[in-house]
């Protein structure tokens, strides 16, 4: 089975950590939450749903995660600018591992410098951000270009996990 990343800080979207963290668990897969500290509480922005990170971005080695999740709402603004995420997720993109980032988790991508000539959706008021950073957009539920899995809103989860899980 493969072992998934969770970038996860405050205010994140809560539906869409855990709707593919409960996903990832169901199908036998080990899930394990990255923040910016290990052992902090992360609450979402919705107040329905709170995590404890399993361990700080500093420590975590890529090698040993066969897929990164990145949910959306206001967590990613939170991580995007710490260099130990972007090196995370760089690091994944080059490795050709699965990087799954739904509503506002392509800011992540984006910062990382990842998008140029790429395919991807986000929460749609971000178009013009991901097109400045290089990418394509398209308006769709979601989008699979090579080891990049995206999509835009809540609504569009069932799609976003289906994707998530067969590249696992």
């Amino acid at each position: 089975m493969s072992k998934v990343a969770f970038l996860l800080a405050d205010q994140f979207e809560d539906s869409e950590m855990k709707t593919p963290y409960d996903a990832v668990k169901e199908a036998g897969h080990e899930a394990e939450i990255i923040g910016l500290k290990q052992g902090q509480e992360v609450k979402g922005k919705q107040g329905k749903a709170s995590y404890t990170t399993d361990k700080a971005i500093a420590d975590a080695n890529i090698e040993d995660y066969d897929a990164v999740v990145i949910p959306g709402g206001s967590s990613p603004e939170n991580l995007r600018l710490d260099s130990h995420i972007l090196q995370f997720v760089t690091a994944a993109d080059r490795a050709g591992k699965p990087i799954a980032a739904i509503c506002h988790g392509p800011q992540i991508l984006a910062s990382a410098d990842l998008l140029k000539g790429r395919t991807i959706t986000s929460y749609p008021p971000l178009q013009d951000d991901m097109v400045n950073a290089g990418a394509q957009f398209k308006d769709e539920e979601v989008v699979v270009d090579r080891n990049f899995i995206t999509s835009r809103t809540p609504k569009d989860e069932p799609a976003f996990v289906r994707e998530l899980l067969k590249a696992l």
